[in-house]
């Protein structure tokens, strides 16, 4: 497939054929490309966690998901955030199909040892020297580079936040170590028909309102 037709057809999928399962040389395809992503220094600080077994995901699903739905919208439980309980129910249910999950990890502590070598010569492991946290940056490098391969070998890829008050419960149940943040997570499939977000219907914002060429207005 064209690059550029891998860019236009990306989108979340949230909808699984729960009898596809992903062949295991796509899977490792998805892995290949997401290590290719660029990383401060080569730090590489990322590892990946793939869930393929049923019973992995279950337990992954199990660990991640809150006892409420509504709970997976942004901001605190109100009743217009209740109102989203049916959508996000039926999110959880299509999700829960895919037959493969792949959670990036970053690992702080690679690129705070990695800019304290010789031919960085920073010595001191400071965070604050940081302007953003590259970790983040450079495993979100690695996850995007899976949903394009995704795209490019006909599968389905949707990226998901881990709600903050379950990431414990995911350390717990996978045994992530503490210094490994996780992300985000990404379900893959074969697609689906599944629902378009109502978010959608904001459209994308034109160039002229993003583009700034040589000057900011």
């Amino acid at each position: 497939m064209e690059f550029s037709a891998v860019v236009r057809r990306r989108r979340m999928v949230r909808n699984y054929d729960p009898e596809r399962p992903v062949p295991p040389e796509l899977v490792d395809r998805l892995l290949e490309h997401a290590v290719r992503a660029p990383s401060a220094g080569f730090s590489q600080g990322w590892a990946f966690l793939v869930l393929t077994e049923p019973t992995d995901r279950e337990l992954f699903w199990t660990a991640t998901a809150p006892a409420r739905p509504e709970v997976l919208g942004r901001g605190p439980s109100t009743t217009e955030n209740d109102k989203r309980g049916p959508f996000l129910t039926r999110w959880l249910a299509g999700m829960r199909r895919a037959p493969l999950i792949v959670v990036p990890l970053a690992d702080r502590s690679a690129y705070l040892e990695r800019y304290a070598e010789p031919d960085k010569g920073w010595v001191e492991h400071d965070e604050r020297r940081w302007p953003v946290p590259y970790w983040f940056v450079d495993t979100g490098f690695a996850a995007l580079l899976m949903l394009l391969t995704a795209v490019d070998e006909g599968l389905g890829a949707c990226f998901f936040g881990i709600p903050g008050e379950r990431v414990g419960s995911f350390r717990e149940a996978f045994g992530v170590p503490g210094s490994f943040t996780p992300i985000g997570a990404v379900s893959v499939g074969y697609p689906a028909p599944d629902h378009r977000p109502s978010s959608l219907r904001r459209g994308r914002r034109p160039m002229t309102q993003v583009v700034h060429r040589g000057r900011w207005g």
